[in-house]
């Protein structure tokens, strides 16, 4: 079987709507796929549609904002109940401070030179979760970087003169919240972008003996070294 257990729709950072997202998924040839928007289960309902004439089988999950030791790391949630409440209240507020960071973010990167609006970043968004992405896009649209990747090197990386802080959930909260709601828990390219100084492989045993249920191991961030060692 052909299968892709971590992407993203426009209701969070992807490109395409839900519905698009699988028949791509579908032409490629996956046999089945994984959407994992980030704090949020908005397209899944779309998403479940498409698959049902595209010939693909979807999983539901989420990708899960959460943070270790003043560390973000993100978590894969699969197959959680999108109804239990307590889950759903703990992603609203992860999308609360989403929200709330922005006009921080937009007045920032406006002092330096490259005026936005709320406006701007707003139009760049198509769902219920709105992030740096959206902000680098509309900084995209400005002519004032090239693409994301630009935006991320320069102004909104972790620490850098755009960036502003957010709650995330605490990760063992979160494995708990995942695990309360009949989901499995996989945390998303774990050694990726300097994090296995905050994930070493005995943080991961503790973690998997708190719950966890795997790693995602081929991910573009990681290198073949990376890849093989977290395997």
């Amino acid at each position: 079987m052909r299968i892709d257990l971590h992407t993203h729709s426009c209701v969070s950072d992807g490109t395409d709507t839900p519905a698009v997202l699988v028949a791509h998924a579908a032409a490629a040839g996956l046999d089945a796929m994984a959407m994992t928007d980030h704090d949020t289960f908005d397209g899944l309902p779309d998403a479940f549609a498409a698959a049902a004439t595209e010939g693909i089988e979807v999983l539901g999950g989420l990708e899960f904002s959460t943070q270790w030791e003043g560390h973000s790391v993100h978590l894969l949630g699969y197959g959680p109940r999108v109804e239990d409440a307590a889950l759903t209240a703990e992603l609203a507020r992860v999308r609360e401070g989403r929200d709330a960071r922005v006009p921080a973010m937009v007045a920032k990167l406006t002092a330096l030179g490259y005026p936005l609006t709320l406006a701007d970043v707003a139009a760049q968004a198509h769902g219920s979760s709105i992030g740096r992405p959206h902000i680098a896009d509309a900084m995209v649209a400005h002519g004032y970087v090239q693409h994301r990747d630009e935006a991320f090197e320069r102004f909104l990386f972790d620490g850098g003169p755009g960036f502003v802080d957010r709650y995330a959930t605490p990760l063992l909260e979160a494995l708990a919240l995942v695990k309360g709601a009949g989901g499995v828990s996989v945390i998303a390219h774990p050694w990726s972008r300097g994090s296995r100084a905050v994930l070493p492989e005995g943080v991961i045993a503790d973690l998997a003996a708190a719950g966890l249920d795997g790693l995602e191991v081929n991910h573009p961030d990681h290198d073949e070294f990376d890849a093989c060692t977290v395997a």
